[in-house]
């Protein structure tokens, strides 16, 4: 690990044109729905729709997620292959854009199921959609670090990609409730939602990759790209700032994801209204609409280490203000779900506009696809950590299972957990990851070398 930059200094001033960042950016609409929905319905329709007791349905969406952490790597290996051997990386973007199938499989649950098969189904799909996920996403997030830009337009280019996810989720996070059937959501419900979202999917993901190979056109690096296998898998590893860099984006992975899947448990047994799950999805996402360029900003100012931990900071304090429930009114605690959405901003755009940067530092034979391949392990396995987190704290408390239409009376226990596991547990989440992404320190040598 040198900390510079490992293309001559006037390869890395191109300046991406705003066409070509667009289409990139709208694979990130797609991606956006995968990234929401079943972190935000699928442990909620497992325990409520299909009669899943909560222990089981965390163990069905968190083993898939531990498959992802083989399965990403090894994508991300075979990313720097296809790089290789024909100079980029579409095939593998176009064997992702069946990721839609399994996600409206995953909803599809045949009516005859519940309990253990009913899980067993959603595991086995949530399988095949984390895998096509990481065959769309990997090579998706190696573009940043295969063309010649600096530290300020690898962030342009990360804003950019996080207003049309922030798009995705806020979309995908409205409709899929709505279309369930709110506060009547059946299995028929699901299924529509699953299929409707799909085709949506469908066409953006390969509005991205059309996108990517503009941008490949207009500001493709010349330098060869590094090798992946076990080798440079690694380097990787061994490599200090991606390390703390990782293990801080594990812990932002978790909390987020833990809050997703909380949101439909705190709106219901916390706020007593079902219908505002919508109303608290919309105010944790449509802020990132309007502060990501604020983020973009702060971060050529300060850097983005010092904006990343101020993003960090400032989702601890409204978590801990949730936690404290109805006492603190419900204009204040959408407040503070709001502060979240625009701690959350900069915990995407922030951490993925660095990713790049730790890449373009590091030995140049090493890929990006590996790079980026064991950071996607890592967001995979947050988003199965935090629905587990939140399940084990159901779990605690006593809650009771149902199936859609029953209304079991919850144990006092219970409903404490889903306070508390909305609230406090995502504060000390974030403290940890403060607390290791203040190791990092590539930042200020990246800024002045780029």
């Amino acid at each position: 690990m040198t900390g510079l930059d490992r293309r001559p200094a006037a390869a890395t001033d191109a300046t991406l044109p705003r066409g070509p960042l667009a289409g990139f950016a709208a694979g990130s609409l797609g991606m956006g729905v995968w990234v929401t929905v079943p972190g935000l319905l699928l442990l909620y329709f497992l325990t409520d729709v299909l009669a899943v007791d909560p222990w089981l349905a965390g163990i069905a969406l968190l083993l898939p997620k531990v498959a992802d952490v083989v399965l990403h790597p090894w994508v991300g290996h075979r990313a720097d292959v296809e790089q290789t051997r024909r100079g980029d990386r579409r095939r593998l973007l176009l064997v992702g854009c069946a990721l839609p199938l399994a996600f409206a499989a995953l909803f599809a649950v045949p009516g005859g199921l519940t309990g253990a098969p009913a899980a067993a189904w959603v595991a086995v799909f949530f399988v095949v959609g984390n895998l096509l996920f990481a065959a769309y996403q990997v090579p998706y997030l190696a573009t940043p670090a295969d063309l010649r830009i600096g530290y300020d337009e690898r962030t342009r280019l990360m804003a950019f990609r996080m207003v049309v996810l922030t798009l995705g989720i806020l979309v995908s996070g409205l409709l899929a409730p709505l279309l369930t059937g709110g506060d009547t959501a059946t299995r028929s419900g699901y299924q529509r939602m699953g299929l409707v979202l799909a085709v949506g999917m469908l066409v953006a993901m390969l509005v991205g990759v059309a996108g990517i190979s503009r941008l490949r056109g207009s500001a493709a690096d010349p330098t060869p790209a590094g090798h992946g296998g076990w080798r440079a898998l690694r380097t990787a590893l061994r490599d200090r700032q991606f390390r703390w860099l990782v293990a801080a984006y594990l812990a932002m992975s978790t909390t987020t994801h833990l809050v997703l899947a909380g949101v439909p448990y705190y709106a219901e047994y916390e706020l007593r209204a079902t219908g505002l799950t919508t109303v608290l999805v919309a105010a944790f996402v449509a802020p990132a609409l309007l502060v990501t360029p604020a983020w973009l900003m702060v971060a050529r100012r300060v850097g983005k280490q010092r904006a990343l931990l101020g993003a960090q900071g400032a989702f601890a304090l409204g978590s801990l203000v949730l936690a404290v429930g109805r006492p603190a009114g419900l204009p204040v605690l959408i407040g503070a779900v709001a502060v979240l959405g625009v701690a959350f901003a900069g915990m995407q755009l922030l951490p993925f506009s660095m990713l790049p940067d730790v890449i373009r530092a590091a030995p140049a034979t090493t890929g990006a696809g590996t790079y980026t391949g064991v950071w996607t392990a890592t967001e995979a396995t947050g988003a199965a950590l935090g629905p587990y987190a939140y399940a084990l704290c159901l779990t605690v408390g006593g809650f009771v299972a149902s199936t859609a239409g029953e209304s079991p009376v919850q144990p006092d226990a219970a409903l404490t957990a889903v306070r508390y596991g909305f609230g406090l547990l995502p504060a000390v989440a974030m403290l940890a990851a403060v607390l290791l992404q203040r190791r990092y320190t590539l930042d200020v040598t990246a800024r002045t070398t780029s």
